[in-house]
């Protein structure tokens, strides 16, 4: 196993010093990005593609901001890195919302949208026209761009061909995932158990729902992204990376997501995985493993404190969500899973208040 740290820009073994990198450098240059995208959305012609593009933008900037913290860990690179996580991550944000809110119910259609995530870490695929199975089809070269703008800084990467095989296989289940979770809802649930079928030997420990939850996380792609910063990373550390972030750091990721969100699904019908947990009790002790499993798989990476800041930055940004205080189910279950929580949480959590009321 090589180490991943460079020997001149190490991972920040502590939140002060990884909030510091944060505030200084990523959060700038991540507001920067999201005025760019946000420039481009604006000029899309079609009105629907153009508000799905900005709607986007406007609600989701934390997914940008959270996974641009991995360019903290080699700022050197960081001119690569944030734009590309950027971009990649605007690419989910906006086909999210545009399957979410669908003038379609078509599953071909929500494939072919979702083929340009994998064309976006797939630099020799060719790009295609992923409007070609809905009624809007004038983006003004947005979606395109966005693709090339991946891969223009995938390039740049020198460890990217040991990264890729295990980049692709996670955007995979990710395409998989967001196809069979938008498809019309009286199909939704058979899709996604039929394909938990064919997958569920990877993750054994995990209920299908937890499986599906994990697919939709991006960390451990941004994770692989930030690896292949590095020109010594080899296939082996690639496997190590992905196992250590899927699936448990992946689905706490996307649980958490979904906690917050009970209401606002129930009431614009979307799919949420929390809701297949008996009750609250069987949910929290549910998180309360995956919360375990991940703290013991990143033992086995190198800078196991980065991401032991990544486990606990999660739970402090997603249950200091202003969502949170609005449902009291869900702020019993904050008020539980914040229980006795170690002092970098805490950390996290007023962190995270503050980027939220300041930035």
């Amino acid at each position: 196993m090589i180490e991943l740290e460079q020997s001149r820009n190490q991972f920040p073994k502590e939140p002060i010093r990884l909030m510091s990198r944060v505030y200084k450098f990523i959060l700038p240059e991540v507001r920067k990005e999201l005025d760019g995208w946000r420039q481009e959305a604006g000029n899309i012609p079609d009105p629907e593609l153009r508000r799905q593009a900005l709607a986007s933008i406007a609600t989701k900037e934390f997914h940008c901001q959270g996974g641009a913290v991995y360019a903290a860990a080699n700022l050197q690179m960081r001119q690569v890195l944030v734009p590309l996580i950027v971009a990649f991550q605007t690419i989910s944000d906006y086909l999210d919302n545009l399957c979410d809110r669908s003038t379609s119910m078509d599953e071909r259609d929500f494939r072919l949208l979702h083929q340009s995530m994998l064309d976006a870490v797939e630099p020799e695929s060719k790009v295609q026209n992923y409007y070609a199975l809905r009624e809007e089809q004038d983006d003004g070269g947005y979606l395109h761009l966005l693709v090339q703008t991946c891969r223009d800084n995938i390039a740049k990467l020198p460890g990217y061909s040991a990264a890729k095989p295990q980049i692709l296989d996670l955007v995979g289940l990710y395409t998989d995932l967001q196809v069979y979770k938008h498809i019309a809802p009286e199909n939704r649930e058979s899709a996604l158990l039929k394909w938990w079928e064919q997958h569920k030997g990877r993750t054994p420990q995990l209920q299908w729902n937890e499986f599906a939850a994990a697919t939709g996380s991006t960390l451990g792609v941004f994770m692989l992204f930030l690896a292949a910063s590095n020109d010594k990373l080899d296939r082996n550390s690639a496997e190590l990376i992905h196992g250590a972030y899927f699936p448990h750091i992946c689905g706490l990721h996307i649980l958490l997501d979904y906690l917050i969100d009970q209401v606002e699904d129930e009431v614009g019908g979307d799919l949420n995985f929390c809701s297949y947990y008996d009750n609250k009790e069987m949910m929290l002790s549910r998180i309360a493993l995956i919360v375990e499993g991940a703290r013991r798989d990143i033992k086995k990476l190198p800078a196991p404190s980065f991401h032991r800041m990544i486990i606990e930055g999660l739970l402090a940004l997603y249950l200091s969500d202003p969502k949170v205080s609005q449902q009291q189910e869900i702020r019993d279950a904050s008020r539980q899973l914040m229980r006795r929580s170690p002092l970098m949480r805490l950390f996290f959590f007023v962190n995270s208040l503050w980027i939220r009321k300041h930035l």
